[in-house]
Order: structure tokens, then sequence, then C-alpha cells
């Protein structure tokens, strides 16, 4: 949701444009509806535009040479046309994409937002909850206000701090200090060679590079350029200009940082040939459950060894927070834990107060969130914390909030995912807490095993989403159901889960109506829904309660819906079902993620055969960093 990138350049070859515009461009699966970018010359060179980054390149093109048909349809960045737009020739610069929160999408609500006079130009992230008290106290002493946003009050702010005789960094500081609510926030000054920087319960990392050091949302942003990283923390602050980097606290005295070390390949986040971000991240799956896999499994004594759990007191309860598909693979997870024994419950984490529940220092609560920095997620995790609970992060990115905050953090290790639509997340997080499950029931009680059957065929699961890779037919059954009406997915025990997501998937990137059942709760209510037009997607395991599923899927044959079976039992399920989706026979809790790779197929040959915009849904972000 919303992206920041700066650049405060060296020597390089490289404009400060073209860095930007390369950022913006590596952001722009997190979801956006506008795009801008500062370059800190003197005077300010400020571009901006409501659309695609396409929009807003075309317009740096046409306004420098008066044409409108410079910049052609197809981007341009890394092109030579870059080094031909004047007055973005300078050594620092910011960019911004928007994703719309106060006003529509618009050239005017676009991000860098400037002072009148042209002091100062920002980028925010977030949301500023007392922007309406400092817009009429701005106003009433003579500030105009352009935009809806609420971000516009902090180039105001720091312009009353200037013109009272604050040098750059204090003004930029005083304004902060008035802010109430979240933000990440960038701002350059006119021929100043350093960016300002503040951070308060929304990302920003800064990256130090050999001939230039940047600032973003994101670590993709830059990602081409360099590995090494440091993370701010709430209420810190950070001078980045092109050869150094000065993090301090708000009463600006500097904090030391350690540097991280990415060990993403540039390479992993780009598209590898493939139409599609999502297409390639499903194809992945084999590859990021093997790094999920590695070194915590050994099969011959049926033991799981996660040492980031050293230290952990055997809970009394496990809570799980989450959001979107981070919460189907908390329901997946507490499902696990349940047939070990250990209660467990999973909470939608803007639902989740600590305050309401009896949450104490037996209790462990696990926020799931693939880039560590869900809002809601956090806000529940922070509630945890205070309520006296042990938190655990269970998250894909290295050095993240959830990360950093929790207790404790067992990373999935899915490598970078671009699509909004999750996919090799979900099953590397279906794997991690088929582990954590595993782990926690040797805690409670160390004469269990696990069964060498589970953690056998977890090894071979690799293999087994590999086959359904390469053998799968949802690309001819989901030209079967192109204009259906609606689309439901059921599924008992461990399958429940993935059929909630396989809904969710569906109806993210294809825009159609989908929902997804526990098998029984069909006569409850859907079943009134179900007609010929309305097919159901039933996964169902041949060794977990099998004629109880068959037996809702015969229900709805009853009233003329089609059947699409994804199951390991085709000889079992097959003659109850319409068309068969087939995964290789595997134990029941390792079956469901196999199953989901033929669910998320079906989404994607649809979409794909309906023009959608697979990887940017209308509407959606990759990460929702405010509440």
């Amino acid at each position: 949701m919303c992206g920041i990138i700066g650049y405060a350049g060296g020597e390089s070859d490289d404009t400060v444009l073209e860095r930007l515009l390369h950022g913006l461009s590596n952001l722009e699966y997190r979801g956006y509806d506008s795009a801008g970018i500062a370059v800190a010359n003197a005077p300010l060179a400020v571009e901006k535009r409501q659309g695609e980054l396409s929009e807003l390149e075309r317009a740096l093109v046409d306004d420098d040479t008066g044409s409108d048909e410079s910049a052609g349809s197809e981007s341009w960045i890394g092109s030579n046309a870059v080094d031909a737009v004047d007055g973005f020739d300078g050594p620092t610069g910011i960019g911004h994409t928007r994703w719309s929160t106060h006003g529509p999408p618009s050239d005017v609500n676009a991000h860098p937002h400037t002072s009148p006079n042209g002091s100062v130009a920002v980028v925010h992230n977030g949301i500023i909850e007392n922007y309406r008290e400092l817009r009429e106290e701005l106003s009433a002493v003579g500030y105009e206000f352009r935009s809806d946003t609420d971000t516009e009050v902090v180039p105001h702010l720091i312009d009353r701090e200037r013109s009272e005789g604050a040098d750059r960094f204090a003004a930029f500081r005083a304004a902060i200090a008035q802010l109430e609510g979240s933000y990440a926030i960038a701002a350059v000054f006119p021929g100043c060679e350093t960016i300002f920087v503040a951070r308060h319960e929304s990302p920003l990392v800064l990256g130090l590079g050999e001939d230039g050091n940047f600032l973003a949302s994101d670590v993709p942003a830059f990602i081409e350029y360099t590995n090494k990283v440091l993370y701010l923390e709430d209420g810190e602050f950070a001078a980045v200009s092109p050869s150094s980097v000065t993090v301090s606290d708000a009463s600006g005295t500097v904090v030391e940082k350690s540097i991280e070390t990415i060990d993403w390949d540039p390479e992993d986040a780009g598209k590898s040939g493939y139409n599609h971000y999502m297409r390639k991240e499903i194809t992945e799956q084999p590859r990021a459950i093997r790094d999920c896999l590695r070194g915590r499994i050994e099969e011959l004594g049926a033991t799981v060894s996660l040492p980031e759990l050293e230290g952990t007191e055997t809970p009394s309860a496990v809570q799980f927070v989450a959001c979107g598909t981070s919460y189907h693979a908390g329901l997946f997870g507490e499902r696990l834990l349940q047939r070990r024994g250990i209660p467990a419950q999973t909470f939608v984490a803007s639902e989740y107060d600590a305050a309401e529940l009896p949450v104490g220092e037996e209790t462990l609560v696990v926020g799931v969130t693939q880039s560590g920095e869900t809002a809601d997620t956090m806000r529940a995790l922070r509630g945890a914390n205070r309520a006296g609970a042990t938190t655990l992060a269970l998250t894909n990115v290295v050095a993240s909030s959830a990360a950093r905050e929790c207790d404790h953090v067992l990373y999935i290790r899915a490598g970078p995912e671009i699509s909004v639509a999750a996919t090799k997340s979900f099953a590397s997080q279906q794997v991690t807490l088929s582990l954590l499950a595993t782990a926690l029931a040797e805690t409670a009680d160390p004469s269990i095993s696990a069964s060498r059957e589970h953690l056998r065929e977890l090894r071979r699961l690799p293999d087994h989403i590999q086959s359904v890779l390469d053998d799968s037919n949802a690309q001819s059954v989901a030209e079967e159901f192109l204009e259906s009406d609606a689309y439901f997915f059921i599924g008992r025990g461990y399958n429940a889960p993935v059929a909630l997501e396989g809904a969710l998937k569906l109806k993210e990137i294809t825009y159609r109506h989908a929902e997804g059942f526990p098998a029984g709760e069909l006569k409850h209510g859907p079943l009134a829904l179900v007609t010929e037009a309305t097919p159901v997607f039933a996964i169902v395991s041949g060794r977990e309660k099998t004629a109880a599923t068959i037996g809702n899927v015969t229900e709805v044959q009853a009233r003329g819906a089609p059947v699409v079976a994804v199951t390991d039992s085709p000889e079992t399920v097959g003659s109850h079902a319409d068309y068969v989706l087939e995964v290789p026979e595997t134990h029941p809790a390792v079956m469901p993620i196999v199953a989901n790779v033929q669910l998320q197929l079906v989404a994607y040959w649809l979409a794909d055969a309906l023009d959608r915009p697979i990887d940017k849904p209308r509407n959606l972000a990759k990460s929702v960093t405010v509440l």
C-alpha cells in the first residue's frame, strides 16, 4: 500500500531520475493509483500523475519535449529518454506511488506534496489522524491547500518552521512532532543533497550503496543496486546524503544501527519470462518449500528442529492473528495444533483485542504476516505484548517490524513475492506452521514424536507440487466456467481453510463472486444459492472424512450444479464429480497444500482468459500498512 523511493546520488552514470523510476517500477506490486517524483534542483523539479507509472513517464517526456507523442505507450525506464528530461538532473530525489485514502485519485492528490512557495517536497505513507486540526490551524495563518490529502499539512508545517528560522532538519523534526497517526515520511529541499526521513508505525528501510544511498518502503525498490540495509524503528529519523546515512532519535541523539544483508537475488524479483509475477510465483513453490524445510526436519528420528523457539515456554494456548490469506494459513495452523492437543484459536487481526481475551504469560500469540508490516496484525501483536503474552512473528521479511518487535521470529523463507495475490507465501506459511505445530507438541510433551509419515510427506511436498504444475488440467477446467454466476469452494478439516483461500484467490484476480465454506455448512444457508450456473469446487482427501464430503457433493449435484473435485483419490471421488483436478496421494495434513496449487491455477487461468490485470487487481494492495 503506497510506495516510497528516495535516492541520494553519487558519481554513477545513472541519473537520479532513472533510479527513482526504477524504484517506483519495482514497487508497483504494492498497489497504487497515482505516481510522482521530486528532484532537489533549485527550484524543485516535481511531476506527478494519476494512473499508472507510464502516465508519469509520458508526462516527464512530454513536458520536456513539448510533444504528446514522444513517450509512446511503452515504458522508457532505462532508455536514453531519461537523460533528455531537463530539470530532473539533481543529485537527490524522492518518488511515490499512492493508494488513495484521503481524496480520490487525481494529479493534485498524487504525491509529492509541496509548500506553496516550493521550499520543500514531501512523500508520505500512512495516516495523519489529526490532519483536520492542523489544516484549520495552517489555513488560519494563510496557508492554502490544493489537495484533499492528509499529507499536504506536512510541507506546510515544515515551511512554517523554516520561516521562523529553523534549519532544514530542525524544521523537519518540529513538523513531525506535531503529527498524530502513522507515517513514513521523506522530504527534500531545493538545492540540498540530503533527504530527511522519519518513521512511525509505517515501514521504511535505508539502502547503503557504493555510489549513493537509498530509502524505500520495501527492499525490492533498490535491490538491483545494493543489498546492504538499515531498518528504521518507530520514532527514529534519518539524514540520507550521497556519502552518508545518519540515524537519530526524537531528541537528535545519533543511534548506532546494525547493517543487515538481504540475500535476495535481484533476478528473484523479475518475471523470468512469465507473463505475470503470479504465474512465476506459483511455479516457484517447490523451491520455496525446499528452502522453508532446509535444516528443520530430522526425518529418521521424526523430530523438528526450530532453534528460533529456544527459550519458549510450553504455551497453555496459542492465538493466531492475521489478515486475508495469512488468516487462512492461521486457520490451517489452528487445526494442526488442536489435533496435537494444544488449544488454539485464530482471529482476524482487526477484530483482535488482547485486553478482552484470556491472554497472559502462558499464551503464545502468533502473528502470521507475509510482509511483517501489516498494520492490523502489528496492532494486534503490540496489544498482546502489552498484555504480557509471548509473541512470535511468522513472516517472510527479515528484520521487518513484526520480526523486530516480537519475542521470537520464524521465517517462512519464500523469497520475494511481487504479485498482490499471495501464492508461494501461503504454501510456505502452511509448511512453516506444520513445523511449528510439531515443535510445540514436542515441547509440551517430549514423549510425543511427530508422525514419520507426515515429516516424510513434507519432505516430498516439493515433488508433489511439481507434479501438479507439470500435469494440471486446471486451464481447461477454468475455461469451462468463464460465464458462471458464482463459484463455491468446500472442504472439511484441514481442507476447509484451503476452500476459503481458493475462493479468495479467485475473487481477487477475476472480480467474480466466490465463496468458501466448511463443507457441512452448505446446507445451513449457502445451498440456497446453488444453481446450474454455480460450479462447486470440492476438496476431498481420500483419508479425511471422504464420505461426508461426497454427501455434500451429491447435494449440490441434485440442484444441477457442476462439481470439480480436487482430490488425491480420483478412483473413489471421480465418479461423483463432473471434473477432477488430481493431486498425488499423501498425508491428510499435506494434501491441502498440494490441492491449493490446483485452485491457484484455476484462478490464474480464469483471470487470464478474462484479461484481468492479474498482478495488480483493482483496489487491492500487496501490503496493507494503514488501519
